[in-house]
Formats: structure tokens, C-alpha cells, sequence
């Protein structure tokens, strides 16, 4: 255990980049051997606008990444924080109790919330606009959604009271993970049954990503699946029935075009306007 906590605790950001690309081309091979869906798309145009999205994403992380290194100092420093409070031992212990509460907030509840407020939804919208989900979509996030991310993300380390090693930990995790539920693959039902009581697994994920409620508002987890058992968001839909996409949002036109994709929550911002005057 300490051999792994003094590897991510000064993790390279070359291995960073590779845990991303290398999981990214991993999924991509798989799925295009093992698909779940057969998609008449244009693959490599899709993945384009999910690229753009994943820079973005990287470029905000990289920006506002000191906030994180200042609040896991501050942390560590003052003994402030779940871990510390609740004198959580051993380090293997700390390292599971500190994955399930990161999740818990950075992923779980940042999730939660942005499907339940009308403003923060517009720009998680962008996400469920994808009507081909494979292991690109994980990165499909808006980069005003990238930035409520990262503020939820630091909320957990300052709650939690996470030292950087149990940071990087969670993020390398968290993104290898989205990376596999969303990845067009197709596993044995019962493995796949058997995976997601532990973590989520990629037909549960793909549940959330049904173009109508209730399913929509499901599943929200990335990393463990216990949240969505726990708090009651779980659902299941067999495989064959499900529709990708979002019911307002359908036409490719839509969902297909970078610089409409980009302009969604602003045209949310619009409407909410015209309703509060109204």
C-alpha cells in the first residue's frame, strides 16, 4: 500500500495523459471487435466532437488544478476533513472509505444536482445529446459543465480531506471507469449483472443514457454502484430497448454540430430569461 500512495502521490503527468489516451484506444478497439450496438455513423466525426470536449476539459482541469493542490495541502495540514474526523485506519482502508466518499460527491452528487437545477442542466445536456454513446462520450461535457465538475471534485477533497495521493487516485480511477461504461461493448449478461453490484458496469450506465425519464434520471454513478442502490436511482432496461439521446434534442442537426452543441445552455439561459419576466 505505501508503494502505491508514493506512486500517486507524485503520479507524472505523462502517465496521466497515458491512462487517458491508453483507455481511450483500448475501449475503442474493443468495441469495434465486441460492439453492443452496430451504429451507421460516422465514427470518426463523432469522436471529433468528443475530442474537442475532452481538450476542454483537460485545459480547465490543467487551469484551475492549483485550487486542488491548495485545498488537499490545506487539508492534509489541518487535520480538517471526513478521513481525519472519523480516524479512518488503515492506509488500505482510508484509500476504499476515500474512493466511495470522493465518488459519493465528486461524481454521484454533481450528477445528481446538475439533473435536478434547471441551469446546470443546460450544460449537462450537451452529454445526453450523444446518440452514439462509446468510450469517446465519457468526455463529452460542455466546458461549463467541466468547470461545475471541477467545483463539486473540490468540494470532496475539502470534505473528505483528501491528500493528493488519494486525489490522483480517484480522478486515474474515475476516468478509467467512465471510460468502460460508456465503451460500445457487449458483455455477458451475467457478468455484466455481476459487475454492477460492485461498480458500475456499462449496461447499467447506459440505462441513464436512454433519451426519456424516468431513465434518464438514473443511474447517476461512475465509479460504485452502491449510490444509485443506496439512494434509490437505479433502474434497468433491457439493452434492445434502449434509445440514445435526449427526447428534446433528437435531430442531428442538433446533437451532430459542434458550434450548436456549444450554444445549448445559452439558448437555456434565454428561456429561463423570457420565464422570469413572464
Amino acid at each position: 500500500m505505501d508503494e502505491i500512495i508514493a506512486y500517486f502521490q507524485t503520479i507524472p503527468s505523462s502517465h496521466r495523459s497515458l491512462l487517458l489516451i491508453g483507455g481511450i484506444t483500448f475501449f475503442w478497439l474493443l468495441e469495434n471487435g465486441f460492439p453492443l450496438f452496430r451504429f451507421s455513423y460516422r465514427k470518426w466525426h463523432h469522436a471529433g466532437i468528443n475530442f474537442f470536449f475532452t481538450v476542454t476539459t483537460i485545459l480547465i482541469n490543467f487551469s484551475l488544478a492549483f485550487l486542488v493542490y491548495r485545498g488537499s495541502v490545506w487539508v492534509t495540514e489541518h487535520h480538517f476533513g471526513l478521513l481525519y474526523w472519523l480516524s479512518v485506519r488503515p492506509l488500505w482502508l482510508q484509500a476504499v472509505a476515500g474512493l466511495l466518499l470522493m465518488d459519493l460527491i465528486g461524481a454521484y452528487l454533481a450528477h445528481y444536482v446538475q439533473h435536478k437545477t434547471k441551469a446546470l442542466w443546460r450544460f449537462h445536456l450537451i452529454h445526453h445529446t450523444d446518440t452514439w454513446i462509446d468510450t469517446t462520450s465519457a468526455n463529452r461535457h460542455h466546458p461549463g459543465e467541466s468547470v461545475i465538475r471541477f467545483i463539486f471534485t473540490l468540494l470532496a477533497v475539502i470534505i473528505v480531506g483528501a491528500p493528493m495521493w488519494l486525489f490522483f487516485l480517484y480522478q486515474s480511477v474515475s476516468v478509467f471507469l467512465s471510460q468502460f461504461n460508456h465503451a460500445n461493448i457487449s458483455l455477458p449478461k451475467k457478468l455484466d449483472t455481476a459487475i454492477s453490484y460492485f461498480i458500475v458496469s456499462p449496461d447499467m450506465h447506459k440505462v441513464h443514457h436512454h433519451y426519456v425519464l424516468p431513465y434518464t434520471d438514473s443511474n447517476y454513478g461512475n465509479i460504485f454502484s452502491i449510490w444509485d442502490r443506496l439512494f434509490g436511482t437505479f433502474l434497468v432496461l433491457p439493452a434492445h430497448q434502449i434509445v440514445y439521446g435526449v427526447d428534446t434534442h433528437m435531430r442531428p442537426e442538433e446533437h451532430n454540430r459542434l458550434s450548436e452543441l456549444l450554444k445549448i445552455p445559452l439558448e437555456g439561459y434565454r428561456a429561463l430569461t423570457t420565464e422570469s419576466k413572464n
